[in-house]
């Protein structure tokens, strides 16, 4: 994108969320100590101050979940494949006149987030050649070989970000040094998510089945920002004990 890009103003934060989960089904709404996740979530997102904070969703349970906690919720159509599709219908439906120049994509599963590992991707968009920012973690030992947790390969750039080359599923970089875990979460400038969502899947993004690497095949700028830990997505009914033991301690 250009490198006369402004630092944003105006940022939202849009969290994509449904009831149909093929090892958890309906894990939006099971309860962490005393509300639905999706609520553990939305307070996650406004702990982290950087703008109003929107959950959506097709399933109007959710919806109604997170607007009896005193959110915002917004209704979208079921026929999205991704969590990007969904929250560019958000966006269009609730700031047609594009008043919010930044977007903030966090996943509704990730209860127990830390609010920095949402403020420093979105830090990172002050600079004008960034185009999307997303938090990595130093991978433990057991995710190097694991598929499921997504490495990304980056060019640091100083102790706490680097430029992103490439993410993938196998143990990347090669050689000496430590492998990053990649969390879920990205910061867009509004330009950056339009353009991204406007383009097909690309060809690594389909091999990978990784959809940043369609970002990257467009030529956006992508940086990487170096955060202490990676949060724990809930996608199993242990995970689901976990957070509770979690939040329920505090």
């Amino acid at each position: 994108m250009s490198s006369s890009q402004t630092p944003p103003t105006n940022p939202i934060v849009l969290i994509p969320a449904r009831l149909a989960a093929t090892r958890l089904p309906g894990k939006p709404l099971c309860e962490i100590a005393g509300v639905p996740m999706i609520v553990q979530v939305w307070k996650r997102a406004m702990e982290a101050g950087i703008g109003p904070v929107v959950v959506t969703a097709p399933d109007p349970e959710i919806i109604a979940a997170v607007e009896s906690a005193g959110g915002r919720g917004v209704l979208t159509g079921f026929q999205h494949e991704s969590g990007s599709d969904r929250i560019a219908e958000a966006l269009a439906k609730i700031d047609p006149d594009r008043e919010h120049d930044a977007v903030i994509n966090l996943q509704g599963d990730l209860p127990v987030l830390a609010p920095e590992t949402v403020r420093a991707p979105f830090r990172l968009l002050a600079n004008p050649s960034v185009d999307i920012a997303t938090p990595v973690a130093i991978a433990a030992e057991y995710e190097r070989t694991n598929p499921n947790v997504v490495k990304a390969v980056f060019e640091p750039i100083d102790a706490r970000h680097g430029r992103a080359l490439y993410f993938t599923r196998t143990p990347a970089p090669s050689g000496d040094g430590p492998l990053y875990h990649h969390i879920g979460l990205y910061a867009y400038r509004r330009d950056a998510l339009e353009s991204f969502i406007a383009a097909a899947p690309s060809y690594l993004e389909k091999r990978e089945r990784l959809e940043q690497l369609r970002a990257l095949s467009l030529g956006l700028h992508v940086q990487v920002a170096i955060v202490d830990t990676v949060p724990l997505g809930v996608d199993t009914p242990e995970d689901l004990e976990r957070a509770r033991a979690l939040l329920e301690t505090k």
